[in-house]
C-alpha cells in the first residue's frame, strides 16, 4: 500500500476535492481494474476519453479518482483534478513503483528505423561486457536473460514502470528501450529518469497517427527536449532532422556520422553478405552485420557504451562478436544457391535502405526478387512509396498482404500499385496470399538469386479482420526451400 498523496509528488494539482490521505494498493487506468483499494486515473485516449467510465468506477468501489474534470462529484469520492491525467499517469506510476529508473542507467533509442536493432545491439553487448541488462523492444522484453513477451512499441506508463522495478530488483545495472513517438505523445514515458537518449533518423511513417510529418518529428523532438541535464544526447548528424532534435535539450550533446563531421565517426571498409568491415572512430573492426545502415545503428552502439564510461577496446572486441537482430536482415541460402533476405523494412526509407544494401553486395549476374505488402489501417500514403521503391531496386517484385487488419488486401495492393511507373508493369506481380507470394518469388528464382520479403521480419503472425493468425516468414521459406528444392 502506498500514501496517495506520495504517489502524487510532482503532479500539477489544479484541485483536490475531497483529500489525498487515503492509500491505495494499485494504480489503474483501466476502468475494469479499478477497485475500493486503488486509484483511478482517467486518460484521454486516441478513441475513448475515460471520464465517461468514472461512474462506472465509483459504482465499483472506487474512492480516488485522477481526472482532469471533476463533473458531478461523489460525496465520500476523492478527486484530485489535474491538467494532463496521461502525464500524472506516468509520474504516478513511476512514484508507485519507488521510481526504479533513476535506479538504474535507462537509455531511450527513438527514431523512424533502426530503434530494434540499436537496443538489441546495446544489450547485446553489455551483456558481453559482464553486466545485467534489461531491453524494451518492439520484439520483446528482457530481464536479465529471462525473455517477456512484447505487445507494444514501449508499454504503458503503468507496465513500462512495473518492468523497470522487476529489471532493478533482478540486479539489472542498465535497461536500452525503443521510444516509440506515440509513446512520447501520450506521455507513457512521463516521470522516467533517462541516462540518455539516441536518435537514429526520420522518414515518412505514422502519419495516420501524427497527420503532418512536423507533428511527427516534434514528438520525437519532445523526448529530447524533457531530459535533464545529467543525460547525454545522441543524434545522427547526417539525418537532415539530426540537429533539430538537439535544439532545446539541456542534456550533453554529441553527434555520430559517416559523412559529417561528428563526435563519433564510422567508415565502411567492406560490406559483403558475410559481414561488415569498419573503420570504427579510428579503429578497424569486423563485424557480421550487413549493410550501411548497420554501420550506423553499430556507430550509435558505440557511441553510447563509450559515453556510459565503457572500455573502448573491449566495446570493439564485443560489437565483433555481435550476431544479427531478429527479423532484421537475416538470411538463408537454400541447397540451389538462392539467398532469400527477411527484414522487417515497413516504411520507404527502410526499404530503400535494405534494397541499396542488396544492391552494394549484388554481382549484377542475379536477379533481385522483392516480396512486399503494407500494413491495413495504417498511413496509406506510404504505400505508393514502398512499391516505388521496391521497383526501382528489384528486378522483379511481387506485391502482397501484410497485415491488412481490416482493411481489404487487395485494396491495399491498388493502393501500392499507383506507385508503380508504366516501365515497371511487365515485372510487377499482385499475389494477395502471402504464402502463395514467397512460393511464386522462389519459383522464380536461380541459383545466384536474392529474394528479399519484407514488411514483417519478427513477427509470427498475420492480422486478417481481427484476427491473428500464425504466419512467420522465416518458417514459411524454410517450409518452401524444403518442398521446392527436394
Amino acid at each position: 500500500m502506498k500514501a496517495l498523496r506520495d504517489i502524487l509528488y510532482g503532479v500539477r494539482i489544479q484541485e483536490v476535492v475531497g483529500n489525498t490521505s487515503a492509500s491505495v494498493s494499485a494504480v489503474h487506468f483501466d476502468s475494469r481494474k479499478a477497485d475500493k483499494s486503488s486509484v483511478f486515473v482517467a486518460t484521454k485516449g486516441v478513441t475513448h476519453d475515460a471520464h465517461s467510465f468514472i461512474p462506472q468506477v465509483i459504482a465499483a468501489g472506487c474512492k480516488n479518482i485522477v481526472c482532469e474534470r471533476a463533473e458531478n462529484p461523489v460525496a465520500g469520492v476523492n478527486y484530485i483534478v489535474v491538467d494532463s491525467s496521461a502525464k500524472s499517469l506516468g509520474i504516478m506510476a513511476s512514484n508507485f513503483y519507488d521510481n526504479p529508473s533513476s535506479e538504474l542507467k535507462l537509455v531511450g533509442i527513438t527514431g523512424t528505423n533502426g530503434k530494434t536493432t540499436t537496443a538489441t545491439l546495446l544489450y547485446e553487448l553489455f551483456q558481453q561486457l559482464g553486466y545485467v541488462c534489461g531491453k524494451i523492444t518492439t520484439v520483446e522484453n528482457a530481464i536479465g536473460k529471462t525473455i517477456v513477451p512484447s505487445t507494444h512499441t514501449t508499454p504503458d506508463a503503468v507496465s513500462l514502470n512495473a518492468l523497470l522495478r522487476e529489471m532493478r530488483n533482478e540486479g539489472c545495472d542498465y535497461c536500452f528501450m525503443e521510444v516509440s513517438s506515440h509513446a512520447v505523445d501520450q506521455e507513457r514515458i512521463a516521470g522516467l529518469h533517462f541516462a540518455g537518449a539516441v536518435f537514429t533518423n526520420l522518414t515518412h511513417d505514422h502519419l495516420d497517427y501524427h497527420l503532418t510529418f512536423k507533428d511527427y518529428l516534434n514528438a520525437k523532438k519532445k523526448f529530447f527536449d524533457n531530459l535533464p541535464t545529467s543525460a547525454f544526447s545522441l543524434t545522427n548528424k547526417d539525418d537532415k532532422n539530426g540537429l533539430v532534435m538537439l535544439q532545446n535539450t539541456r542534456a550533453k550533446q554529441y553527434t555520430y556520422a559517416m559523412k559529417s563531421v561528428a563526435d563519433y565517426k564510422v567508415k565502411i571498409i567492406e560490406n559483403l553478405l558475410s559481414g561488415l568491415v569498419l573503420n570504427m572512430d579510428g579503429s578497424e573492426i569486423w563485424t557480421k552485420l550487413i549493410g550501411h545502415f548497420n554501420a550506423y545503428n553499430l556507430l550509435a552502439v558505440y557511441a553510447v557504451a563509450i559515453l556510459l564510461d565503457q572500455k573502448k577496446d573491449e566495446v570493439l572486441l564485443a560489437l565483433s562478436r555481435l550476431g544479427s537482430v531478429n527479423g532484421r536482415f537475416e538470411y538463408v541460402i537454400s541447397p540451389s544457391g538462392i539467398t532469400v533476405i527477411v527484414d522487417y523494412a515497413h516504411t520507404p526509407d527502410a526499404l530503400l535502405n535494405v534494397l541499396q544494401t542488396v544492391d552494394s553486395i549484388r554481382t549484377k549476374n542475379e536477379q533481385v526478387i522483392t516480396v512486399v505488402g503494407c500494413g491495413g489501417d495504417r498511413d496509406k500514403a506510404k504505400r505508393p512509396l514502398m512499391a516505388a521503391a521496391a521497383c526501382d531496386w528489384s528486378d522483379k517484385v511481387v506485391l502482397t498482404s501484410d497485415n491488412p487488419r481490416s482493411e481489404d488486401p487487395d485494396q491495399i495492393i491498388a493502393d501500392m500499385m499507383t506507385g508503380v511507373g508504366g516501365h515497371h508493369f511487365k515485372k510487377t506481380m499482385k499475389v494477395t496470399d502471402r504464402y502463395e507470394a514467397i512460393k511464386s518469388a522462389l519459383m522464380m528464382s536461380n541459383t545466384g538469386d536474392i529474394i528479399l520479403v519484407a514488411g514483417k521480419g519478427h513477427e509470427t503472425y498475420q492480422e486478417i479482420k481481427g484476427v491473428k493468425h500464425d504466419f512467420d516468414d522465416k518458417k514459411v521459406i524454410d517450409e518452401l526451400i524444403t518442398k521446392l528444392e527436394k
